[in-house]
């Protein structure tokens, strides 16, 4: 990401100007621009102490209070935010990206900090995990939400929520459900977007998936080589009259047993392997090998007294085969839809990693070195604002 021009602080000003309104309270509405001024003016590290030296020598103990210990509510902010990201980006053919990114941290007092897979190491590590969702367009991908996941240990901790000052209504949510409430703020303040994707971490569980069909919302997710589904020709036997434990059964049998997604794309052969192409890049065309077919995923009602799933809708499997392992998706996308439609869709996800890199090492997203929620949330919601205000300058210049 290129930095801003010369102009860039009178423009920072002027487009701050509805979210300073937000801020409401004069000292916060003093500090939020220095603070990210700071964030975007060059320098390694954008913890608090390096970006004061920079922007603000004579006023470490008002800058620090007004992000780490302060406890100011970012709801306001965030719905200021949500505007300006659907102004950017948003619209029918925009992409609504669900992820986490990993903030490693040293020691056990941060809040949300516990031995838990770090994407950022790629192992097992201490760090703090954040719920994402980017809106993207033509590959412009805008943070609209950072949420920080508090895991059971945390949660049910009273002596260490205490110390974080977690608020008492923060309870232990899974990450896809605290991904699909942001999703419900998103579309109650009337942010608009095409699809929801999502990767593996989300996409296996068959209940978000549900939860966003029940929203008529249309998705594609990365799925584990271990989901079981049934092909698309499936019937539902009705029950027979009586088992031969002399119960009567509630619901039916499939005509075919579930199988791995991994067996039901090896089963559909090498002929149907295709190449791929769904968009250009700056080195040239960027394509892959695909096969793709219609399926019903095992996440129906469980059956008595089998104990397994019912075939649930019908949806698009698609298998990825890479240089040296083969990725597994389900789309609810249409039975209409194109090969590159929804491999394109499968695609547009990648943006929001970039995303993750670029707010880490230009903006400091990881550098906050406070343990209070309301400090990491402070220094997240900005950074979000940094980003986006980089973007709209980008946007500007690339539509003249």
């Amino acid at each position: 990401m290129r930095e801003p021009g010369k102009k860039w602080e009178r423009e920072l000003e002027r487009w701050l100007t509805p979210y300073l309104d937000a801020f409401e309270h004069k000292v916060r509405r003093r500090w939020a621009p220095i603070y990210i001024r700071g964030l975007i003016l060059p320098g390694e590290r954008k913890s608090i102490e390096p970006i004061v030296e920079r922007v603000a020598p004579d006023e470490k103990e008002q800058i620090h209070h007004f992000v780490a210990t302060s406890m100011w509510d970012t709801a306001p902010i965030e719905v200021v935010h949500a505007d300006r990201c659907n102004e950017l980006v948003g619209g029918p053919d925009a992409h609504l990206i669900i992820d986490d990114t990993a903030l490693p941290k040293k020691g056990v007092h941060s809040v949300g900090v516990a031995h838990q897979y770090c994407g950022a190491l790629g192992k097992q590590s201490n760090c703090q995990c954040l719920v994402s969702l980017t809106l993207a367009r033509d590959d412009v991908p805008i943070p609209i939400a950072l949420r920080l996941y508090l895991p059971e240990s945390w949660a049910s901790d009273a002596e260490r929520r205490e110390k974080a000052r977690v608020p008492e209504e923060i309870s232990f949510r899974p990450k896809w459900r605290i991904a699909l409430d942001e999703i419900d703020r998103l579309i109650e303040h009337r942010v608009q977007f095409g699809d929801v994707l999502a990767d593996a971490g989300y996409g296996s569980c068959g209940e978000f998936r549900a939860e966003l069909t029940k929203r008529n919302l249309v998705w594609t997710v990365g799925i584990l080589s271990t989901q079981t589904a049934y092909t698309a020709s499936v019937q539902v036997r009705p029950p027979t009259p009586k088992t031969p434990s002399g119960r009567t059964p509630k619901r039916g049998t499939p005509t075919e047993e579930s199988r791995s997604v991994a067996k039901l794309i090896e089963e559909l052969g090498p002929s149907a392997v295709r190449s791929v192409t769904w968009r250009k890049g700056t080195k040239g065309p960027l394509s892959g090998r695909f096969a793709m077919m219609r399926v019903r995923p095992a996440d129906g009602p469980r059956t008595h007294p089998n104990n397994y799933h019912l075939p649930g809708d019908e949806v698009w499997l698609v298998g990825e085969f890479r240089k040296d392992e083969t990725k597994y998706y389900l789309s609810n996308l249409p039975a209409s839809a194109s090969f590159k439609k929804v491999v394109s869709a499968i695609k547009a996800r990648w943006s929001c990693e970039q995303m993750h890199q670029q707010m880490k090492e230009e903006l400091g997203l990881d550098h906050f070195e406070g343990r209070s929620w309301h400090g990491l949330h402070h220094h997240a919601v900005l950074g979000m604002i940094a980003f986006t205000f980089l973007q709209h300058i980008r946007l500007r210049e690339k539509n003249g």
